[in-house]
């Protein structure tokens, strides 16, 4: 069975669902291809928080945004503060349904050219033919993972990505790779769960806990809806004096409602050290810091973040010659255009071009209307 279409988006996460709601507000024929919000469902823990507030929201159109959904459940910003992971998922599916668009829950397992155009063949057989494609990949192809991971049991270690349920971890001993926001987060849930040890390694300072605020993010998105290509033109300094803002409020300082949750019986931090060694037992594994201490666990979590490596999003392979990349991220045109016509992408792999806002949902609306607007050039 074969569909066609002007524009598939492959993907069906924020920025996949922004970018598909405002180019069907223009007047392009859209499918969208994925499973709504899956990284969000399968691989965040139920019992996880956003940094953000109601603020940030999907609507490059202005008008099925956060806080309208917030008004029509009846609720005030301050009933659900910090926003429960629920809430978001939520006001995503009333975002679709007031959009109106269906999103086709079969995956793509290739993606191809032909005839100046795309064509995407289904895990089902199916192909749909595109003149333009979106891709949204999310960040679960993105792990990042020390080069020691392996050393430990795969039945002993995971990525956050991979451990969202905590009920086995009971009397547990664990060892958290990392120091941000998941890290402490992560610690949170285990002592909610009863783990018996918790033990929290990295190699910058223990981070603040306090409020904070991401405000200065709305000027770097109103400066690149402003003039196209606003990141890219900025001098090296401006730059990581921005990136140092998001380092300094997303990294170094964390949500002061993780204080009460992490025990200090239980939680321990080893600011400024590394894992140097590792061995493994039968029932456990040992890992021996840089300042030596030798710590033996049950689980290791690492809460090591994400690091674009577009050839490892599988759908890609096919076309993937015909991408040029820079350190695993897709070279983009001002527009969201990769260097293969009529592919487009979003997201996280958009942020190395674009800036480090592009990999939060602060840039889901600002995405959609340059990509559409360029999209409607062609």
């Amino acid at each position: 069975m074969s569909a066609r279409t002007d524009l598939l988006v492959i993907g069906a996460g924020p920025y996949a669902c922004s970018a598909a709601a405002l180019a069907r507000d223009n007047g392009i024929d859209t499918r969208v291809v994925g499973r709504p919000m899956s990284f969000w469902r399968d691989h965040m823990p139920a019992g996880m928080y956003l940094r953000s507030g109601p603020d940030w929201h999907l609507d490059a159109a202005g008008e099925h945004t956060f806080a309208a959904y917030f008004e029509d459940r009846g609720l005030r910003p301050e009933q659900v503060d910090p926003i429960p992971i629920d809430v978001f998922l939520d006001y995503t599916d009333w975002f679709r349904h007031r959009k109106g668009f269906h999103v086709d829950e079969r995956l793509v397992a290739e993606l191809s050219t032909v005839d100046g155009g795309f064509v995407a063949t289904l895990d089902d057989g199916a192909t749909i033919t595109a003149g333009s494609v979106l891709a949204a990949p999310g960040v679960r192809h993105f792990a990042n993972l020390p080069s020691w991971h392996a050393e430990v049991p795969s039945a002993r270690r995971g990525h956050t990505s991979d451990i969202v349920s905590f009920d086995g971890f009971a009397g547990a001993r664990v060892v958290i790779i990392g120091g941000r926001q998941s890290a402490y987060e992560w610690a949170a849930l285990l002592c909610d769960h009863g783990a018996e040890r918790v033990d929290v390694v990295h190699r910058h300072a223990v981070p603040d806990f306090a409020k904070v605020s991401w405000a200065f993010v709305d000027g770097c998105i109103e400066s690149t809806l402003a003039q196209r290509g606003w990141w890219r033109r900025l001098p090296a300094e401006r730059q990581q004096a921005i990136a140092y803002d998001f380092w300094r409020v997303g990294r170094l300082t964390l949500e002061p409602w993780l204080v009460p949750r992490l025990a200090p019986d239980v939680v321990t931090p080893h600011p400024g050290a590394e894992v140097t060694g590792v061995a493994a037992g039968a029932a456990d594994v040992t890992l021996t810091l840089s300042d030596g201490t030798a710590m033996t666990a049950d689980h290791v979590v690492f809460a090591s973040g994400y690091r674009a490596d577009l050839a490892s999003v599988p759908y890609l392979a096919g076309v993937l010659d015909r991408v040029s990349v820079t350190d695993g991220f897709p070279d983009l045109t001002e527009g969201f255009e990769t260097s293969l016509a009529g592919l487009y992408v979003t997201g996280f792999a958009s942020s190395r071009d674009f800036g480090p806002f592009f990999g939060f949902t602060a840039g889901c609306a600002s995405a959609a209307r340059i990509a559409v607007e360029e999209m409607s050039r062609r």
